[in-house]
């Protein structure tokens, strides 16, 4: 297997980003529509076990390799938590009482976040002048999209932080994920036993803070928005995740939280008849110009770095 990283992302790795922002994005949407019927730790729950099927039943069908280690299998419970129980149960609380479109902008400090845990813990990632400067103009323009301090006076400043502390839980989840290249872990079977130790995690939580569910209760809507959220949002995002990973590396992996804002915006304008800002028309066009600062080939031969 290559160990390689092409810091410098090719057509098809952003064809991939591009489609991860997308399921990603929905998973706003989902989350939203769910808390509808359901507190937000159940949501969690109900996300990982439902990927976790989904995941174990293609690893099962493809017959791929099943690592055996306790020590890989404690390296993938880290990735639980960090990829998936940490981060979702933070973005769900957060989205009692944070908008989907906040949520996703907030959620796109990420990048900012794994540049400086990246450029310390990975020599082969260290970040150059160009992606500083490319993600600064995008974190900023995700900021311009958020609006002045105090702006958003309907949202609780507890929810929004709890967001953002889900980027750097992220941050440290793409850092780490990337020693399962090495141990010949593959993308799929990674991204299952993640789900499957995160939901050995959620399930006792969700149990005893929110009790058990009342499923004659949950609206048809609802089971809609979590085999969303769990088969999309969770099963195909993260295999394409891990797939861009281990060939692009966790600082382009995680320009994708660039992304999410716009397909998270766009879904909104289309589904939920939500009107677009020109503030989002601005702050997408920072986005942009941040992501092809990060990409560097349009701007090296120019600015010589």
């Amino acid at each position: 297997m290559n160990s390689n990283i092409n810091t410098a992302m090719g057509l098809n790795q952003w064809l991939m980003l591009i489609t991860l922002s997308i399921l990603w994005g929905g998973s706003f949407f989902f989350v939203e529509v769910a808390l509808n019927d359901l507190p937000a730790f159940s949501i969690v729950a109900f996300r990982v076990v439902i990927s976790a099927a989904v995941l174990w039943a293609v690893v099962f069908m493809l017959k791929l390799p099943i690592p055996k280690s306790m020590g890989i299998w404690a390296a993938f419970l880290v990735m639980g938590l960090l990829n998936n129980a940490v981060p979702f149960s933070l973005i769900t609380w957060g989205q009692v009482q944070v908008s989907a479109g906040l949520a996703s902008i907030l959620n796109a400090a990420v990048p900012f976040f794994t540049v400086v845990v990246a450029g310390v813990l990975l020599p082969d990632e260290k970040v150059g002048p160009l992606k500083i400067i490319g993600v600064l103009i995008g974190f900023f323009g995700v900021a311009v999209m958020i609006g002045l301090p105090g702006a958003q006076t309907d949202y609780y400043v507890l929810a929004q932080f709890a967001i953002l502390a889900s980027g750097l839980s992220y941050a440290f989840a793409t850092t780490y994920g990337r020693r399962f290249k090495r141990l010949g872990v593959h993308p799929i079977v990674l991204a299952g036993a993640q789900a499957i130790t995160a939901s050995l995690v959620m399930i006792p939580i969700a149990l005893s803070v929110d009790g058990a569910p009342s499923l004659s209760a949950i609206s048809l809507t609802s089971i809609l928005a979590l085999l969303g959220l769990g088969v999309v949002s969770t099963a195909i995002a993260y295999i394409l995740f891990f797939k861009i990973l281990e060939s692009a590396g966790a600082v382009n992996v995680s320009l994708v939280t660039l992304l999410i804002p716009i397909s998270a915006i766009l879904l909104g304008v289309f589904i939920l008849q939500e009107r677009l800002e020109v503030i989002h028309l601005i702050g997408m066009g920072l986005i942009a110009i941040g992501l092809s600062f990060v990409d560097g080939r349009l701007w090296r031969s120019r600015l010589k770095l």
